[in-house]
């Protein structure tokens, strides 16, 4: 049976969303073969995460018991994302699936993301559409997105990681552990040039807000987690943005946008503004402007190995075509 318009749209709309998305630079986007899914891609970064999903439209609830057990049985998946028509009847019977998933899978269960549209989206009238992608492009962005790419990183983790005193040193700590491990306190204090009881009260922090984690739980052999490597790209884009780099016009939307939905509103900082250890007019309110600060102090200092940027990855069929 061809699909019907709006199924095709919410589907390629899905990817057309991850793929702009990447153009933040945190991490890369290929687009996947559409064999046993309506849509799938690649999430790369120094790791790769296949997300795939499953777009319910004409059938009302009669596919969701196929669609999900193609989903939730898929083992190499991040996450499996479905959208779905918003109907009494769907959610009646999505609710009905998922309790039973909930009781014999609930580990794949967890890598479900449901999206609903509303039942009376319209593929053929423009107005449609662009209420629809902006809905998709918010909640896909902040329910799969960061939750995938960016380790679950959220608001809060961002707001308490710029809390704190200490201009640059967190970053210093999770740059330091990326690259070379964590040995003891006194081993990174002296590797940092830092005083003994700061760094451990930084580690400890970095611990608790869950940037770093430690097979104890009172820590020891820490290691950098899926957030924390986030919240390190996130401030090398940052200083990007410090040193006017960030793209043409030093403007990035997509990076913007994602930076908005952790709280991060840094275009509200003059790239200019007063932001190192010992400057007066620095604005120790704003927690954007605390970030900044945390940013351009390490930068100052020399001593954090700033992430690259995550570029797309080219697909074989354009890598064939430019040959």
């Amino acid at each position: 049976m061809a699909e019907s318009p709006e199924h095709s749209f919410l589907s390629d709309t899905a990817l057309q969303i991850m793929d702009s998305a990447s153009n933040s630079t945190l991490f890369g986007y290929t687009e996947g073969q559409r064999k046993r899914f309506d849509f799938s891609c690649d999430l790369k970064k120094d790791w790769s995460k296949v997300i795939a999903g499953q777009t319910l439209w004409k059938h009302d609830g009669d596919g969701i018991d196929k669609d999900l057990r193609t989903l939730l049985h898929e083992q190499d998946i991040a996450a499996a994302v479905y959208i779905a028509r918003h109907q009494s009847r769907s959610r009646a019977r999505l609710a009905e699936v998922t309790q039973d998933y909930l009781r014999t899978m609930p580990g794949s269960l967890s890598r479900l993301r449901v999206f609903w549209v509303p039942a009376d989206f319209d593929a053929d009238d423009e107005k449609s559409r662009t209420t629809v992608h902006t809905l998709l492009k918010e909640e896909i962005t902040k329910d799969l997105l960061l939750q995938v790419a960016l380790g679950g990183l959220t608001p809060p983790d961002v707001t308490r990681f710029a809390s704190s005193r200490r201009p640059g040193l967190p970053l210093r700590i999770l740059s330091h552990v990326k690259k070379q491990g964590y040995r003891n306190h006194r081993h990174i204090a002296k590797a940092l040039d830092v005083n003994l009881s700061a760094l451990q009260f930084e580690t400890e922090r970095l611990f608790i807000i869950g940037f770093l984690s430690s097979d104890s739980p009172q820590g020891g052999l820490y290691s950098v987690t899926d957030s924390g490597n986030a919240m390190l790209d996130i401030c090398s884009r940052l200083r990007d943005y410090l040193h006017g780099n960030l793209g043409k016009g030093n403007r990035n939307e997509d990076f913007e946008h994602i930076c908005k939905l952790l709280g991060i509103e840094y275009p509200s900082i003059p790239k200019t503004a007063p932001l190192l250890v010992g400057d007066d007019s620095r604005d120790i309110q704003d927690p954007t402007a605390l970030l900044l600060q945390h940013v351009a102090q390490a930068d100052a200092d020399g001593s954090v190995e700033w992430p690259e940027p995550y570029f797309a990855i080219p697909s074989s069929s354009e890598i064939s075509t430019s040959e």
